[in-house]
């Protein structure tokens, strides 16, 4: 990455205190308890999630992909569990978010073991498939990724809205907690299959998602962090990977995950 283009983060804001080796690690195992904390309370909401209702299926979704058309049973490929992005990339976009390229990114090395465990993976998004392989060739995935674009799935799922709604600036989003202005939003639906049946079990939205971006993680271990704290957006320093070199500062963001 060239000088002109890399955006380097620093945060001088918060000195290090400088610490003896007996003081350092004193220090963080103290950190290790509340790590641990967190921990258990992380495995304890999974359990709770796992707890939560289903509710049937009723609508008969039928999704356009590569070469055919498919139904959301025929999506499940033979797995009892079936976990779908819904990743932002409209009729009318020229690309994909940022963002959820950036979820992306990770997908592909995460579904053979996935498989392992009797989930199956894809992405759905509203643009037309054509469209949708096209970016997808572009950034070297191969992950299963469908178009609703005949079907209401993303409106169902909370993850696309009207252009009244997206102009109303009412909370649209997220359980109607937050506020979206855009006509498509990010998510994650999780659904199981019994017999013929269809349940959905779980969706997630806005920071839920936050799991996905495994840079994420890495960069919290790190002593600046996420280095978000002086943009108008988080995220707003995200771009495709094929972008970084030449890619200028300061573009706004396209999703809200901070909400």
């Amino acid at each position: 990455m060239s000088a002109a283009t890399q955006i380097k983060v620093t945060d001088t804001s918060n000195e290090p205190r400088i610490a003896t080796h007996r003081e350092w690690l004193a220090a963080r195992k103290d950190f290790l308890t509340k790590e641990k904390q967190l921990t258990r309370l992380r495995d304890d909401l999974a359990r709770q999630r796992r707890e939560l209702p289903w509710e049937r299926v009723e609508q008969n979704y039928i999704f356009d992909a590569p070469h055919s058309r498919v139904t959301l049973a025929e999506l499940f490929r033979g797995k009892s569990q079936l976990a779908i992005y819904h990743f932002m990339l409209g009729p009318d976009w020229p690309e994909g978010c940022p963002g959820c390229s950036l979820a992306a990114d990770g997908f592909t090395g995460s579904i053979p073991h996935l498989e392992q465990r009797d989930v199956a993976f894809a992405a759905v998004s509203r643009a037309p498939i054509a469209q949708i392989e096209e970016f997808r060739k572009r950034m070297g995935w191969n992950f299963n990724w469908v178009s609703s674009l005949a079907c209401d799935f993303n409106f169902d799922y909370g993850v696309s809205f009207s252009p009244e709604q997206a102009a109303a600036k009412i909370p649209n989003y997220n359980y109607e907690t937050a506020v979206f202005t855009q006509p498509e939003a990010p998510g994650l639906s999780v659904f199981a299959r019994k017999g013929a049946e269809i349940f959905h079990t779980y969706s997630t939205y806005g920071r839920g998602l936050e799991p996905l971006l495994g840079v994420y993680h890495l960069l919290d271990w790190t002593p600046v962090g996420r280095g978000e704290e002086g943009l108008s957006m988080p995220m707003s320093w995200v771009r495709h990977h094929d972008k970084y070199e030449n890619a200028p500062a300061g573009l706004p963001a396209c999703c809200d995950h901070h909400k």
